[in-house]
């Protein structure tokens, strides 16, 4: 996380947002959600995905919701606790790392349904809600390695949780598949939102000889792609099509779409059938999980040999675990 924490006093008082244009059944009356961000809700990145996923949500749904950005990790309990005491139906750790906040105050609240982003324990109360990152990553792998000139990729992340592991050998195994004489090298930097470090891991990679990087933090992910761009190296985009905001640099992205997840597992909250067990969307369900926009770099033949990874993919064909 960065440097300047809030104290959670300041992060309660965040904007509460009422959705309208109703589109579903009301079937639950008043169904209020809220979410609490590690990171800001501008970093173009996670917590931005997670913020306009609850925001298109409520619009969608006809629901209440409100945030809390940049909650360090000793406030999240608080954080979750505040909501669940001010009577929201459904509140959402985004992230992983609220995995141990969620537990400790779950039980406190039983007729509070809980969601952790990216989660590894489901039950009772608690949902979690991630994506298949392996298949994504080891498609975005298999891109990479198809355009690499040197035979190494690179891949950044802040901590090893689970799903970041998981996208880091998913892009790897991709990667060899792609190329069996390559290599990736992988980095942790520690910190989620620190652009600087973002930037010297990416610089490090690529004077290693790395030239497409696949950076998967937060805020952080900025730092990695001016440092690919400043070099002429070429990046892997997360979370959105991100070669609208770096045409020259990212040559594809693992799009895991916060709205259509989110749309999708607030609906079933809103018909009051969300259950304590783990909502996983792959490349099965392309309205939450799929690939972007090619860039000019990338060949045509690359394109489609990807098009029918994915398809192999989705039959089962290939084994990206």
């Amino acid at each position: 996380m960065g440097i300047i924490r809030r104290s959670f006093c300041i992060l309660a008082a965040a904007a509460v947002v009422t959705g309208f244009g109703l589109s579903a059944p009301a079937l639950a009356e008043n169904l209020k959600v809220a979410i609490v961000l590690p990171g800001v809700k501008t970093d173009k990145s996670f917590n931005q995905a997670g913020y306009e996923g609850v925001e298109h949500a409520a619009k969608e749904l006809g629901l209440e919701f409100a945030y809390s950005e940049k909650v360090a990790q000793p406030d999240q309990p608080e954080a979750l606790a505040d909501y669940a005491r001010r009577g929201y139906s459904v509140v959402i750790g985004h992230g992983g790392e609220f995995q141990d906040s969620v537990a400790k105050v779950a039980n406190r609240f039983p007729d509070t349904r809980f969601v952790v982003v990216n989660g590894t324990e489901p039950g009772g109360n608690v949902a979690i809600m991630s994506f298949d990152f392996r298949a994504l990553g080891y498609v975005m792998g298999y891109v990479a390695g198809k355009v690499s000139e040197t035979g190494k990729g690179g891949y950044i992340g802040a901590q090893k949780l689970k799903f970041y592991v998981d996208l880091g050998n998913g892009y790897a195994k991709g990667f060899k598949a792609a190329r069996p004489d390559g290599e990736v090298l992988t980095a942790w930097t520690n910190d989620w939102d620190d652009v600087a470090k973002g930037k010297e891991a990416a610089l490090n990679e690529i004077s290693q000889g790395a030239d497409v990087i696949f950076p998967s933090m937060d805020n952080a992910v900025v730092g990695s792609l001016q440092g690919v761009k400043e070099k002429g190296k070429k990046a892997i985009g997360i979370y959105y099509d991100a070669i609208s905001n770096w045409p020259d640099t990212v040559i594809q992205s693992a799009i895991f779409d916060m709205r259509g997840a989110l749309l999708t597992l607030l609906g079933e909250a809103k018909q009051g059938k969300l259950e304590g067990k783990a909502y996983i969307y792959g490349l099965e369900t392309p309205t939450a999980a799929r690939i972007g926009t090619y860039s000019a770099a990338v060949p045509a033949a690359v394109q489609s040999d990807a098009a029918a990874i994915i398809e192999k993919i989705k039959a089962g064909e290939i084994d990206v675990h």
